[in-house]
């Protein structure tokens, strides 16, 4: 019992309060000047979405050695310090209420947090006027669609991901009646079409023409990185029959490549693509009009709407809806911003958060500042007794 009590004085202290809000300064600090080199996106990742900042960044360096905690652990740490806290000074009184409530926003705030860097999801929604769309598309990962074509009503997708694709192994899988080997998965690239002296990156389809020059990550803020992959279609090892090819070929898949590619394996067709990373949705937007005002003699937006069509057939939901600036949409679960149009003013960019924790800053706002005001109550209401007890 007495290491228990001890164990939870430390995690409750004072002391490493402090020492995980010394930390994390010196990691915002030490994050907001490394966006120079690694670019917004991979600084979140690598500092404030980390339990580990390791050194050096590459994540292609053979050697790496762990220099700082990240923010998921500080965050964790600072969360534990604030539960022991509530606990371990826990009192039923009156005058303390301030105190507790206090405590318990900054606990939901916290919590929030955690939910939110676990469980969020973001993504755009490009859409053109008359196009409907029930998936938002993801800005930072890609992945590898194979398409069976054979049924003319209904296409069979099977997507792999981006962090399976980087592993360049053997990728198998029941709905598909071939291998699929990554040769090579590049982070970043620049096609080129062929030119002598240098190789093509693959022997069918655009690969037969294109070579790969590869490109250090994109650190920009407004650039992203193009990443490729040089595949091989193997038959299984299981299905040797007779007149069966010992390979299908090699195939280059980019999201560059602006088009899809095909090849017929047991007499069906089937369609590769690198695309961005989809998140489907159990609901279709439609844009029906998109409206784009300008400040009068300049290029500069002043107002942007879409006004989109919503349809849910499992809630029964068919309705107009207007989204603008700071009006979101919000509907099970996902809000839909207005991030952006295309230079025509014919297309809208929707953002499409979805979000578990997003209600938890407002509610802990709420406790919090109920807390200030009924702790500074009880302090207001000593002070006047105090004066009036003074002759």
């Amino acid at each position: 019992m007495t290491t228990l009590k001890k164990s939870l004085a430390y995690l409750a202290s004072l002391e490493l309060t402090i020492l995980c809000l010394s930390c994390s300064l010196l990691l915002v600090f030490a994050g907001t000047l490394a966006q120079v080199h690694y670019g917004v996106h991979q600084v979140q990742q690598r500092f404030f979405e980390s339990l580990i900042v390791w050194w050096p960044m590459e994540a292609d360096s053979q050697l790496t050695l762990p220099v700082w905690p990240g923010g998921a652990l500080l965050g964790s740490i600072l969360l534990i310090n604030l539960l022991a806290a509530h606990i371990a000074r826990f009192q039923l009184k009156w005058r303390k209420l301030g105190i507790q409530l206090i405590h318990a926003g900054l606990i939901i705030l916290l919590a929030g947090g955690v939910l939110t860097g676990l469980f969020s999801v973001s993504g755009y929604m490009h859409l053109a006027q008359g196009e409907a769309k029930n998936y938002s598309e993801d800005a930072e990962t890609v992945e590898l669609a194979v398409i069976d074509e054979s049924d003319p009503q209904l296409d069979q997708v099977t997507a792999i991901p981006q962090s399976i694709l980087s592993r360049e192994g053997t990728i198998t899988h029941p709905s598909l009646p071939f291998r699929i080997l990554v040769d090579r998965y590049y982070k970043n690239t620049q096609l080129i079409m062929q030119q002598e002296g240098l190789p093509p990156a693959g022997d069918h389809g655009i690969g037969s023409r294109v070579s790969v020059q590869e490109l250090p990550p994109a650190t920009a803020p407004n650039d992203q990185n193009q990443p490729a992959a040089v595949i091989e279609i193997l038959p299984l090892s299981s299905d040797q029959k007779a007149g069966t090819p010992s390979t299908y070929g090699k195939w280059l898949v980019s999201p560059a490549l602006g088009a899809p590619q095909k090849l017929s394996v047991d007499e069906k067709q089937w369609r590769i693509e690198m695309r961005p990373t989809r998140h489907y949705k159990p609901y279709t937007i439609t844009l029906q009009k998109f409206t784009h005002e300008r400040y009068p003699g300049t290029d500069i937006p002043k107002n942007f709407a879409s006004q989109v069509t919503l349809i849910d057939p499992d809630h029964k939901e068919n309705r107009d809806v207007l989204i603008y600036m700071n009006h979101p949409l919000r509907y099970r679960g996902d809000t839909l911003y207005q991030s952006g149009f295309d230079k025509n003013d014919m297309a809208t960019v929707l953002e499409v958060v979805h979000n578990p924790g997003f209600l938890a800053p407002y509610i802990a706002c709420v406790i919090v500042g109920v807390g200030l005001l009924i702790q500074f109550a009880f302090h207001f209401i000593e002070f006047v007794r105090r004066r009036k007890a003074t002759p």
